[in-house]
């Protein structure tokens, strides 16, 4: 049954996943690709409007992908999967921060073990978004194809945030950034 496949799956990936939502991207993109649910093009554009959208990327993942698969409800199972654990733990942890932030142990687990995975799930992501967007890589054994509009607007979103830093001494808006890239990219790959 799809719904209590989407509930299991993404009450799953917001059991283990730490870091946030880009630290759940890699695991929402093995288990959507696991089960079929999205291409892994369908994927990358799935991620694009989710970082675009107000809200946690991954819960407008989790949102999108039950809503593929099963509608309103299978996108409120989904959604519900994904949030619950993290609801849950901040629940428990609120009561008892006072109480566990002063052992060393729970300290470590934190600075050096949790934090160094995170970095790493993010990291692993964009690099893998990077080479699939830019480069058509797949896989170890697929070809290294360029995008050549996908590399002309990453180079001009690239060269209007540096300049815009140096120049103005403050970084664009992330949201400016999205919108020239969304204008680019209607110009560039109609033609």
């Amino acid at each position: 049954m799809i719904y209590l496949e989407l509930f299991l799956t993404f009450l799953q990936i917001g059991a283990v996943s730490f870091g946030g939502g880009y630290g759940m991207i890699s695991l929402i993109r093995e288990k959507v690709l696991i089960h079929g649910w999205l291409t892994e093009e369908e994927l990358l554009n799935m991620i694009a409007v989710s970082e675009s959208t107000p809200g946690p990327i991954a819960v407008n993942m989790a949102t999108f992908v039950g809503s593929a698969q099963g509608g309103i409800l299978g996108s409120f199972l989904a959604t519900l999967g994904v949030v619950l654990p993290s609801f849950i733990i901040i629940l428990i942890i609120a009561a008892l921060i006072g109480n566990i932030l002063k052992y060393n142990g729970v300290q470590a687990f934190l600075l050096g073990g949790i934090r160094p995975c995170v970095v790493g799930l993010i990291l692993a992501t964009a690099i893998t978004m990077f080479m699939s967007t830019l480069f058509s890589f797949k896989s170890i054994d697929s070809a290294v194809i360029p995008d050549g509009k996908g590399l002309i607007i990453f180079a001009i979103i690239a060269a209007t945030a540096v300049i815009s830093k140096r120049i103005g001494k403050k970084p664009l808006s992330p949201i400016l950034l999205i919108l020239i890239s969304a204008g680019l990219g209607m110009i560039l790959y109609s033609l």
